[in-house]
């Protein structure tokens, strides 16, 4: 790789190690990782087709028939390669990192087919060299967002910039560098999920990783086979007095948790453009796991809406409802065989070995996330079963699993009551996302991001998230809740105390910006049979 590149490779060091392959290991996206493979097979026959996804790094996977790098291997085929917001020029740009992370997404290999092989990718190099930075990673971030009729699914991010790049007198991840108010800006406008390597710290790649709209992600690897651990390769401050002295230099300023989902990324088998086999690690190669099962999901919801399903609307295409979805059928702690813990089939463990029910997310309901493990595990199939248990009016009763997007407003909760009451011991998991609202001031009005424009935070309205017994009208007396001032998350994970009815309540608690805030929900609980 030349070596005008080597500012951002070398911040990508901690996300992107690799290895030649020496032995056959059980496939990630298999039962022991993501369970991303079972719905490739029928009934399910779920690849992603049809639906268009993206990725932006400082290079781009090669293309066949345009560059001499794949002239011998077709196993990753691209529906548009470009540099920044121009097609790509033959043979330019070309990066072995972005074609592998590429393959965990589309490649048709048969030895190491992808997540999502049916998918539509479009990828776009940033390119290297210090007069490139954050507007043309932003330029490249909304050309991939406006492809395929401006019908983008997900958007891969597995690069970022470090902070000593930053133009910012002093600059911290506070949400304010160009590049992450420009994802949280597109999120909204372009209503695409950006899906981030989650690595911070020093010689990480934290910017964008102090993003609101997009979902983080960190990597785990494999214990007894099954990928079960944070791998301790992610840069995380696992104390308060580290996080006092890292924070907005390695770790969100204030208390704002950045880690939305852990995915499997250590030793990860696949193909290089050569078509040789490899090994890599990383959360460069955790993130775009997630950006396939978005694909996948999509599939199914447009299978929906094609076949005009009850209860199926094109909410199903809002960012928001795959960010509520992935983030509350995640892998916490393992069902012991009784439905109880919503038949969760491993238990994740971060750096030191403490489990979700020991962490101050878990405890404490201002916190949504933990630091090391989001809400847990990706679960492909799980994501898949909680998204196909349909929308949801809370106008009537509903089912123990669905999902929801609605507007609230200061003056009146939604409220959703479950149909049937829940078990005494069963656990509950609800998640509630939505936008920061990010605004860009378009100086020559063209409804485009420009070299030379720049965005407007303005702020996050402050939603809260409980549930309570179906008769209570108050939160005085909520089962569980979710109050965090800072995130735009809410997320309760929490065992039912008696056998009863309940309901779950969304709050417009504090309005920053607009009067009515867009929202999804996603619930799963275990009914009395």
């Amino acid at each position: 790789m030349p070596n005008k590149q080597t500012w951002i490779i070398c911040g990508l060091s901690a996300c992107c190690l690799t290895a030649p392959v020496l032995a056959a290991v059980e496939s990630p996206f298999g039962t022991n990782g993501i369970d991303a493979l079972r719905l490739h097979q029928p009934p399910y026959n779920l690849i992603g087709r049809k639906i268009a996804i993206g990725q932006v790094e400082i290079g781009r996977p090669g293309k066949f028939g345009l560059d001499k790098a794949v002239s011998k291997n077709r196993a990753v085929s691209l529906a548009g390669a470009f540099l920044r917001n121009a097609p790509a020029k033959s043979n330019t740009g070309v990066d072995p990192h972005a074609y592998n992370v590429a393959s965990i997404m589309v490649s048709t290999d048969k030895g190491f087919r992808g997540i999502a092989p049916g998918a539509r990718l479009y990828s776009s190099a940033v390119g290297g060299g210090r007069s490139l930075g954050q507007p043309e990673e932003c330029l490249s971030a909304q050309h991939i967002a406006l492809q395929n009729g401006g019908d983008v699914r997900a958007i891969n991010f597995s690069f970022g910039e470090p902070l000593n790049r930053d133009p910012r007198p002093e600059a911290l991840l506070d949400g304010n560098a160009l590049l992450t108010l420009c994802i949280d800006w597109s999120t909204r406008v372009h209503n695409s999920l950006y899906v981030i390597a989650g690595n911070q710290g020093k010689g990480g790649i934290p910017i964008p990783t102090d993003n609101f709209n997009g979902l983080n992600v960190a990597f785990s690897s494999r214990r007894g086979g099954i990928f079960n651990k944070v791998d301790v390769s992610n840069l995380a401050a696992v104390s308060e007095a580290l996080m006092i002295r890292l924070a907005g230099k390695e770790i969100n300023l204030g208390p704002r948790r950045a880690i939305g989902l852990v995915a499997p990324g250590n030793n990860i088998p696949l193909i290089n453009p050569d078509g040789k086999n490899n090994k890599v690690t990383g959360t460069s190669f955790a993130s775009p796991q997630v950006t396939a099962t978005v694909a996948l999901l999509q599939e199914f919801g447009d299978r929906q809406l094609r076949t005009k399903q009850p209860n199926w609307s094109i909410d199903s295409r809002r960012h928001e409802v795959m960010k509520a979805v992935l983030l509350n059928s995640a892998d916490k702690v393992q069902d012991y065989g009784d439905g109880l813990r919503l038949g969760m089939t491993r238990t994740l463990i971060d750096k030191q070995n403490q489990d979700w029910l020991a962490s101050d997310a878990y405890k404490d309901p201002k916190i949504p996330l933990d630091a090391q493990m989001g809400t847990g595990h990706l679960n492909a199939f799980r994501a898949y079963q909680q998204f196909s248990a349909l929308q949801w009016n809370p106008a009537q009763t509903v089912p123990a699993i669905g999902w929801d997007y609605r507007t609230v407003n200061p003056e009146k909760s939604v409220e959703y009551e479950l149909a049937k009451p829940l078990k005494q011991g069963s656990f509950v998991s609800i998640s509630l996302a939505w936008d920061r609202l990010v605004e860009l001031n378009d100086k020559n009005k063209n409804g485009q991001f420009d070299t030379g424009e720049n965005f407007r935070d303005r702020g996050l309205n402050n939603l809260n998230l409980y549930l309570v017994k179906a008769d209570d009208n108050g939160n005085a007396n909520a089962i569980c809740s979710s109050i965090s001032q800072v995130d735009s998350v809410e997320h309760i994970f929490c065992p039912v105390p008696t056998t009863g009815n309940y309901k779950i309540r969304v709050q417009f608690q504090h309005k920053v910006n607009q009067p009515t805030q867009p929202y999804a929900l996603a619930w799963w609980t275990v009914p009395v049979k």
